[in-house]
């Protein structure tokens, strides 16, 4: 019988690290195994006898650290391990302060004083094994496991220019030199050390990025309550002083005064209210829910009606009206009457824990494309080693001159060192990231830039993505007298319809009164405020019996109302209004599409990507604002995790897929996707999840994003392939003795300057 293993790894520095763990693990009986590098874990599957030391030794046999994972059956989803680079900042740092000198006096003949040469060379020695210690570190893993990575040409690049300075260094003492040594005895610590510093700059990028999927899980498990008020039968200990109710920690607001009181006490009977954490929660606990509190579990309603905000959840902008029998999610959110709630999930069984666990498994499953550097590096590093061993031994053995062979041999290690290859990326990255900052577009690293290249479907979520997220009034029949009768029936009401009401009628009421500025009349007197299960308000206003809602409960109470549907705007939720049992008229309220939105699908459609709907709203609000934009194909009222069978369906059919999201509902979506882009305004959870995040929120960043990425994208290859092709192309001299050490180190400077230079040019992306 097969059983499943997590595991946490440490180590781990690049693709070709978790490549080489999944491979170890793959080779033993009966086990498969998958490794997440960003969120440094693997998940095993096995097969066989072996035991949890097995796996762990065959783990750590690579060169890595592994420790199983305890199971917490109290846990509210995955567990979360931080992910430390702290330990390379004062390494970055120390090396930088030493490496200023160093360069410095290297490069400026003018400060060549005497004596120099020992003093950057005790500069050096830091920089060199303690500043590059990672990579020294991490070269010899790979060693250990029989490859050869980018740290690998790092590690040997410093270790031969360091190396081969110190001796010549020793060689001028052996010659009769002690202070003062000649300017022909070069040395090459300048060249170590600025190696050193300008990869730990790219090692620290790189580890951020990588903490951005850690961030995305504990986003999306913060989102939860901290406890819970759960009624128990008998005597207990009271959840708050009489006359008041307290919000549970973590909660947003509650009802308090003297009425909440009462009526929460006669509805509880002789039950009393006791606070307890979320994980003490337990299935078949019954907890009470105050206005504006997030729910603190799955769970059934069984007393009270309300309208439960679950736009993290679906996307909906609308509230959902609950009553008893109803199903209710944890950390959905309250938005207005008192709810008695039966738990029927908790802890890691819940919905909410159920899509950080699809967010973990998707970023599990996404394809580690190791970096072109590394690729070039696993085959480049061993023939430049023979290169150099070969020439060392045709020089020994053809013309006994064995002290040129091994000036030849260094050389051709020194011009083969990857000072240029490892600036290509980082160098590239930091001024587009630069640049795209400037321009309001986060792009996470290189895995997220390789993607843009392939990537052929554009997936849009709608609310607040491609619309304002916000429902505003879109028309209104009724006089403005009448309409600010509405509004002030409205302004008792939190619900996101009446909100839009209100907020439009300065406008409307102001417009008919000549003014731009008009405001509510609050002289008006509202007394004898319902709040009608089913979507509708009534009160009276001066007197006059006034009721508000959707036509069907109008309907209900006996009022006719008369709706046109050409006068109804497609999409829009309809607010009728009775005053006196009479039907006066329609308000019609929407969320609608953001100006932008038009123009930046266009800009993606002349871009050659196609373009899709997807969104948890109903149907017809889906295709009216496609139809608007010009989207053809539309995919609506989808959860969280139909959002991902939606994802997986188009990469199954060949697509490479781009997903565009602002919610925690489109988190474990954003992270499946071959890219994920998040727009700035949404949640935490969305914008850790994504690989381009667009701080503006501007659908026109979208198009932008995707040209920056594929222009950044370009200039990465070409900086590689010019890297490369400096100190290929030199090989040869070197090897026949045609090259001097001081010229290898001039080339790889220059091939250097060349490849920032090159970078430099993503400062005119427009």
């Amino acid at each position: 019988m097969s059983r499943e293993v997590d595991l946490d790894i440490t180590g781990m520095t690049c693709a070709s690290c978790s490549a080489r763990i999944e491979k170890k693990l793959t080779r033993l009986e009966g086990v498969s195994a998958e490794v997440n590098l960003p969120l440094e874990t693997a998940h095993v599957v096995i097969d066989s006898d072996l035991t949890d030391a097995d796996i762990t030794a065959a783990v750590e046999k690579a060169g890595y650290g592994a420790r199983v994972r305890e199971s917490s059956t109290g846990s509210s989803g995955p567990e979360i391990v931080d992910y430390d680079p702290r330990h390379l900042r004062p390494r970055f740092i120390g090396s930088l302060i030493l490496a200023v000198p160093i360069v410095a006096v290297s490069m400026v003949m003018g400060w060549h004083f005497a004596g120099w040469q020992w003093v950057v060379a005790l500069l050096a020695l830091p920089v060199v094994t303690w500043g590059a210690w990672p990579f020294h570190s991490a070269a010899y893993k790979a060693a250990r496991g029989g490859s050869t990575t980018m740290d690998t040409l790092v590690s040997v690049g410093i270790i031969v220019a360091s190396g081969y300075s110190y001796y010549t260094l020793a060689r001028a003492v052996a010659d009769g030199y002690s202070w003062t040594i000649p300017a022909e005895y070069h040395v090459w610590f300048e060249a170590a050390a600025a190696i050193t510093v300008f990869l730990l700059i790219g090692k620290l990028t790189e580890d951020r990025a990588k903490t951005r999927a850690t961030a995305a899980l504990k986003a999306l498990l913060d989102l939860g309550a901290k406890s819970a008020t759960v009624l128990r039968e008998g005597p207990g200990e009271a959840a708050s002083a009489p006359g008041t109710t307290a919000a549970a920690p973590g909660t947003t607001a509650a009802a308090s005064g003297p009425a909440a009181s009462a009526s929460e006490a006669a509805a509880h009977g002789s039950r009393t209210e006791v606070q307890v954490p979320i994980d003490e929660l337990a299935v078949g606990d019954v907890f009470l829910v105050r206005p504006g509190e997030k729910i603190a579990t799955d769970g059934e309603v069984l007393t009270g009606h309300s309208a439960i905000d679950e736009a993290m959840l679906t996307g909906e902008s609308v509230p959902v009206e609950v009553a008893p029998g109803d199903s209710v999610t944890g950390a959905t959110i309250n938005t207005s009457g008192a709810l008695e709630v039966r738990a029927t999930r908790v802890g890691s069984d819940t919905t909410l824990a159920a899509m950080a666990d699809l967010v973990s498994r998707a970023q599990t499953g996404k394809p580690a494309v190791a970096r072109l550097a590394d690729r070039i590096s696993a085959v480049f590093v061993p023939i430049v080693f023979g290169i150099a061993v070969v020439t060392l031994l045709v020089w020994g053995f053809a013309t006994g001159d064995w002290a040129m062979g091994l000036h030849a041999g260094l050389t051709v290690l020194i011009i083969a060192c990857p000072c240029a290859l490892g600036l290509a990326t980082p160098t590239a990255l930091a001024v587009s990231s630069g640049r795209g900052s400037q321009l309001g577009i986060l792009v996470s690293g290189p895995e997220a830039l390789e993607s843009t290249r392939s990537i052929d479907t554009v997936v849009l979520d709608k609310t607040g993505t491609l619309t304002t997220g916000v429902m505003s009034l879109v028309g209104t029949d009724l006089p403005a007298a009448e309409f600010g009768i509405l509004a002030r029936l409205e302004s008792r009401s939190e619900h996101p319809i009446a909100r839009a009401l209100v907020e439009a009628a300065p406008e409307v009421v102001g417009a008919a009164a000549g003014s731009p500025t008009g405001t509510l009349a609050e002289t008006q007197e509202v007394t004898d405020f319902e709040n009608i299960p089913g979507g509708g308000l009534r009160a009276t206003i001066d007197g006059a019996e006034v009721l508000a809602g959707r036509p069907d409960l109008l309907r209900e109470h006996g009022i006719e109302v008369e709706v046109s549907a050409e006068s109804v705007p497609r999409g829009a939720t309809i607010v009728a209004l009775a005053i006196d049992g009479r039907f006066r008229g329609l308000s019609f309220v929407a969320d609608e599409a953001k100006p932008s939105a038009a123009e930046a699908i266009a800009e993606l459609h002349s871009l050659g990507l196609e373009t899709v709907l997807l969104t948890g709203d109903n149907a017809q609000a889906a295709e009216v604002v496609a139809e608007t934009l010009g989207i053809t194909e539309v995919r609506a009222d989808v959860r969280p995790e139909g959002k991902v069978s939606v994802i997986t369906e188009l990469q199954e059919r060949g697509r490479a897929v781009a997903m565009v999201g602002d919610g925690i509902n489109d988190a474990a979506a954003l992270a499946g996707a071959d890219l994920g882009i998040a727009m700035g305004s949404g949640t935490d959870a969305a914008m850790a999840a994504s690989d381009i995040t667009m701080v503006k929120s501007d659908p026109r960043q979208i198009p932008q994003a995707v040209r920056l990425s594929r222009r950044t994208l370009s200039l990465i290859k070409g900086n590689l392939f010019w890297a490369f092709a400096y100190n290929t192309a030199a090989i040869p001299i070197a090897a026949f003795g045609l090259l001097d050490p001081m010229i290898a180190g001039a080339a790889m400077a220059f091939s250097s300057v060349f490849v920032i230079l090159n970078s430099l040019r993503l400062l005119r992306f427009e």
